[in-house]
């Protein structure tokens, strides 16, 4: 029997000022912190033992920002996967709130109607199909060692709602998926037999202690 550990690791933090959702438009890259946090989680793998054998991201340059120092730190070949971008948003590329959001504008909420699939985006269902056959790509590349896949928020978390055999629909607020964390499926072959989150930048969010010289 051979022990397969797929990684998912969200993008770090970005540089977007406007506080706009962003989606899948380009040129959308990391900001100091985040690039800091890409960094921390190449040393926190390598230190760690981890035998990383193969890094694949989203083709979104946050992505693929934060994949490059692994990549680097291991000697490997970033691969791009399409199958990991960021889940498509109405929304994409406005203010979304109700106070000078998107919100505010009677126009947009027909697409609000209906949470379950949801109506604003690509369906739950269909990020879950390509996610998990981008897993299984990499579990096959990386067979017997580990492989990280960086992606986003959204697809990584409903991911593993399913692999959970939990529901898809679910309040975004408590979403288990910060920041530069990673979500670690364990394989032994081809069965799951374990799901581990971490997040190995804690020290780096919005009102954490910092730990001088860290």
């Amino acid at each position: 029997m051979s022990t397969t550990i797929v990684h998912l690791l969200r993008h770090g933090e970005v540089h977007n000022p406007d506080k706009i959702l962003y989606g899948r438009l380009p040129h959308y890259r990391l900001s100091e912190l985040g690039q800091e946090m890409a960094a921390r989680v190449a040393t926190h793998l390598h230190d760690g033992g981890h035998d990383i054998t193969a890094v694949v991201a989203s083709p979104l340059q946050r992505a693929q920002e934060t994949a490059a120092p692994t990549a680097a730190t291991y000697g490997l070949d970033i691969i791009t996967d399409e199958r990991l971008i960021e889940a498509e948003n109405y929304f994409e590329g406005k203010t979304f709130g109700v106070g000078d959001g998107s919100l505010r504008h009677p126009e947009h909420w027909p697409r609000l109607i209906n949470p379950f699939r949801p109506s604003w985006g690509e369906a739950y269902k269909e990020q879950v199909a390509r996610m998990h056959a981008a897993v299984d790509a990499a579990r096959e590349r990386a067979r017997g060692h580990e492989a990280l896949l960086v992606s986003h928020q959204l697809p990584i978390w409903i991911a593993r709602q399913a692999y959970e055999k939990k529901k898809l629909w679910h309040d975004p607020r408590k979403r288990e998926c910060n920041l530069a964390s990673l979500t670690s499926l364990t394989f032994t072959n081809d069965v799951l037999v374990a799901v581990n989150y971490s997040e190995p930048v804690a020290d780096l969010y919005p009102g954490a202690s910092r730990v001088a010289g860290a």
